[in-house]
């Protein structure tokens, strides 16, 4: 035995760090690490243990396994994770950390923030802005798209053996910390689903999207870093909980929003991460994978609940298995997906009401909205604020733009996802072709007409800045000339009004 691997070492170790570093210093300890907050830095211990999931029992695996988790978090971090230390022994017996001498252990150096630059500590303070998730789904699809892929991982398999491992924990502590009879039907549920969508996870898995994720992506492992959100401290101990579909490792995050009672925030997230990417099919995915992340957080608070002593910890641990395990079988019975249209005149508000009801419909975390200027942009390969050439407004352009509307919105009915689709719908064919899609697949369908005074309308228009839409003053007269709204059979709704009254007015009439 190496002196590396002596008992009582890490000990020594500690305690010559929290005599050398800047007072004072802070001291967390988790079952695999002990991390020592000193200044402006966190220095990180691997602790020698082995457990099922992990063996960090010698140094030269502790060594590989700091720096893999250096590695892999200076994807979304590299400002964050700084290097690795050796701490030595000299050759006067002292440990000194770095320089010359028998390398004893090693520390990973991190740069450290405030608790309160966490995001679940920015989301209870109510800091989750539209603009701040805006930029977190920005972060998130540029690092899954520059993840490894690894085919040879995930799809149904991957999933049969998370869902496998994570239904005999859980039984461990049905009767006890869970109710058996819940568990029992989870696990049936979680099962049929998983069969159910063994195609699309295949499908997924060989077209790529299985990558080197985090794996372990929720609210308290991103922090606001100079003001944009820095997500850190992925899984590297274990690269099959870290292959993983990309969509599952985004449900992670979504799960957690909604369990905190955030569900707008999970709402504006899967919105603007499907306006990057695009996908649709897969979504149907979604209530499965948001599902087994609920279990998994069922199971580790069911785990803490048995190993807490104190009554209040206990209970409060019970209570969270518990409230997780009821939103996993939720999230597998969602509810059956609607089509809602919100059509009128440029400067009815249309774009504003449809992002405000989408968060509302069901299945969670709400119905993704297709508008027909972003969809106009991406033909074009355009950002939705670029403005478009008058070529683009053609009316065989329109037609493509409307076709692929339609498309996209059957693509996501299909998927079990509720729809908003917002354009000005001023032709009948267009109407009609959206009509059809709801009624080909039996799909719950509702339209509705925004309409207010012209100078309400030229007063909006000529106010409107930083938007998707390319629609001024000319584009509205034109509008008024051309289209013949008085052929419109949809409910007329009074868009002069306030937005958030028009909101609950058509939010009433869907029952919302």
């Amino acid at each position: 035995m190496g002196e590396a691997d002596k008992p009582g070492l890490q000990e020594e170790v500690l305690a010559f760090l929290c005599a050398s570093l800047p007072a004072p210093i802070e001291r967390v300890d988790t079952h695999a690490a002990v991390v020592l907050l000193a200044g402006d830095r966190a220095f990180k211990l691997k602790r020698a243990v082995r457990y099922s999931f992990l063996d960090f029992s010698t140094l030269e695996r502790r060594r590989r396994a700091l720096e893999r988790e250096l590695e892999l978090n200076r994807r979304t971090a590299p400002d964050l994770y700084l290097g690795i230390l050796p701490v030595v022994r000299c050759r006067d017996g002292s440990l000194a950390l770095g320089g010359a001498g028998e390398p004893v252990e090693f520390l990973l150096e991190m740069r450290r923030f405030p608790s309160e630059a966490r995001l679940d500590r920015v989301a209870a303070r109510g800091g989750l802005t539209a603009e701040l998730l805006d930029q977190l789904a920005d972060a998130i699809v540029r690092f899954h798209r520059q993840a490894e892929v690894h085919t040879e991982a995930g799809g149904v398999e991957g999933m049969r053996a998370v869902i496998a491992g994570n239904a005999t924990d859980l039984r461990a502590l049905a009767g006890t910390v869970l109710e058996a009879e819940a568990v029992e039907e989870l696990i049936a549920e979680t099962g049929r689903t998983l069969a159910r969508l063994s195609g699309v996870l295949e499908c997924r898995r060989l077209a790529g999207c299985v990558r080197q994720c985090h794996g372990d992506l929720h609210l308290e492992n991103i922090v606001l870093l100079d003001g944009r959100p820095v997500p850190f401290d992925c899984i590297e101990f274990d690269d099959t909980l870290a292959r993983i579909d990309v969509l599952y490792d985004l449900a992670f995050l979504l799960m957690d929003l909604l369990r905190r009672g955030h569900a707008e925030a999970a709402w504006r997230l899967l919105q603007t991460w499907h306006e990057k990417v695009g996908e649709d099919v897969g979504l149907a995915t979604l209530p499965f994978f948001l599902s087994v992340r609920a279990a998994i957080r069922a199971k580790v608070e069911g785990l803490a609940c048995r190993l807490a002593e104190e009554p209040d910890r206990v209970a409060g641990h019970r209570a969270a298995a518990g409230a997780y395990l009821d939103l996993a079988r939720k999230l597998l019975e969602p509810a059956p997906p609607r089509l809602v249209v919100v059509g009128g005149l440029s400067g009815t508000g249309k774009s504003s009401v449809a992002r405000s009801l989408a968060p509302k419909l069901l299945p969670e975390p709400g119905a993704l909205v297709l508008r027909s200027d972003v969809l106009r942009k991406r033909l074009f390969g355009r950002c939705p604020q670029e403005r478009l050439p008058e070529i683009a407004y053609r009316a065989e352009i329109s037609q493509r733009v409307f076709a692929a509307l339609a498309r996209r919105a059957r693509r996501l009915l299909m998927a079990g996802r509720s729809v908003v689709c917002d354009a000005v719908y001023g032709e009948p064919w267009q109407r009609q072709q959206i009509e059809a899609v709801a009624r080909d697949l039996g799909v719950s369908f509702a339209a509705f007409w925004l309409e207010a005074p012209v100078e309400v309308l030229e007063r909006r228009v000529a106010s409107r800045a930083g938007d998707a839409s390319d629609a001024d003053i000319a584009v509205l007269r034109r509008q008024l000339d051309h289209l013949d709204t008085e052929a419109v059979a949809w409910p007329r709704i009074d868009a002069a009004r306030p937005v958030f009254e028009v909101v609950a007015d058509v939010a009433s009439r869907l029952g919302l």
